[in-house]
């Protein structure tokens, strides 16, 4: 279990509105930072758009230090040119994120919803009904983007705080953990 202070910044990528948060980890307690949305003008270029993304990534990250960046991979759908915007979308939060040298771990929202409410086909409202109740918030936010950035960020904190989570962590795969713990083999 971690017990020094962390801070995790959650993006829930959109390329119209794009949902953030913040948590802090202190010990075994999770409090709520921030929470919001990017509203991206549809007027907008997609480019300016994505200097908008990269721009507000990069003032979060300045405003709250954190170690670790969160973020929800693109939902594979059928309209291939949602699905290059939204990519771009990542991308470029993804790169202001490494442009700061943070951690950065993506999750896919089955994941997510997974780890939040132990079902991964839950509805946002279910998500954000669970997020509530963890961590005691009261209001409710105009957008679902904010609710999904502020699960993000939590998924993660359970990620790095899970006994298996720590004990595969910098691992790539099963070769590599046989090599790093030859004494944890057992040859019947």
């Amino acid at each position: 279990m971690q017990q020094r202070e962390h801070t995790i910044l959650g993006i829930d990528p959109g390329t119209l509105v794009m949902g953030y948060a913040v948590i802090k980890v202190s010990g075994s307690k999770v409090t709520m930072q921030t929470m919001d949305v990017l509203k991206l003008a549809s007027k907008k270029d997609i480019y300016a758009r994505l200097e908008m993304i990269h721009t507000k990534v990069c003032e979060l990250i300045t405003l709250y230090k954190p170690e670790t960046f969160a973020i929800e991979a693109p939902f594979f759908g059928k309209n291939v040119q949602s699905m290059l915007k939204l990519g771009r979308a990542q991308g470029v939060a993804i790169a202001a994120a490494m442009q700061f040298s943070l951690t950065v771990k993506e999750y896919p929202p089955k994941k997510v919803k997974q780890s939040i409410t132990g079902n991964g086909n839950a509805d946002k409202e279910q998500v954000w009904k669970m997020l509530q109740t963890i961590l005691k918030l009261d209001e409710k936010p105009q957008f679902f983007d904010a609710t999904d950035a502020l699960a993000v960020a939590l998924c993660h904190h359970y990620q790095l705080s899970s006994p298996i989570g720590a004990a595969t962590k910098g691992l790539k795969g099963w070769e590599d953990f046989i090599s790093k713990n030859p004494g944890r083999i057992k040859i019947k």
